[in-house]
């Protein structure tokens, strides 16, 4: 569970961002407001880069508590996006503010988790290796990613519900088809 001084740092930094872009707030900026010290702030994060993807991964991890398995991770990841909705003046501060690289390694980090969770229970009674496991859970991570990025890019005025629901309609069976795939890999050898 978050320390009290982390979520008031979050508060903060959510509420700064509606005055100022990330780039202009300061560390003196956030502290000030949470009445903290300075070496309060860092004992908790490196920079602001690292509280913006504490929050971004807090916020997303909140949104899919309990929803990370094969009959639900549609719903979790319908709520990953209103959550995003929710925030959208935090989110788009930090859009044009951080590198497109930054804001991918958030949602990597938070979808992995949920793609990785439902992998793992359709393997249940699978000998799939880890690695193999790791791949397709990595392959629907960059597809849940660079969705949800461009929705973000284009200021997320498509229904999200939409988007998750075709989503759904594209990847319905197919983790459990990959994983069959690749079972049957196993032991073929290639064609030559």
């Amino acid at each position: 569970m978050p320390n009290t001084t982390k979520l008031a740092l979050e508060a903060s930094l959510k509420k700064l961002l509606l005055q100022k872009p990330l780039d202009k707030i300061t560390i003196n900026d956030l502290a000030m407001d949470c009445g903290i010290s300075r070496m309060a702030f860092y004992y908790h994060f490196k920079d602001i880069y690292d509280l913006a993807e504490w929050v971004c991964v807090e916020d997303g991890t909140r949104a899919l508590a309990g929803k990370k398995t094969y009959d639900t991770w549609q719903e979790g990841m319908g709520q990953v996006f209103e959550a995003v909705l929710e925030n959208k003046p935090f989110i788009l501060n930090i859009y044009r503010c951080v590198s497109r690289e930054k804001i991918e390694n958030y949602l990597y980090k938070l979808t992995f988790g949920l793609v990785a969770q439902v992998v793992e229970e359709k393997c249940l009674e699978s000998g799939l290796a880890k690695e193999d496991k790791a791949f397709i859970a990595e392959f629907y991570k960059y597809a849940f990613v660079g969705i949800m990025l461009d929705w973000i890019g284009g200021g997320m005025k498509e229904d999200y519900r939409e988007i998750v629901r075709k989503m759904g309609v594209t990847l319905y069976g197919n983790i459990a088809n990959s994983i069959h795939n690749f079972e049957q890999a196993k032991g073929c050898k290639p064609v030559s």
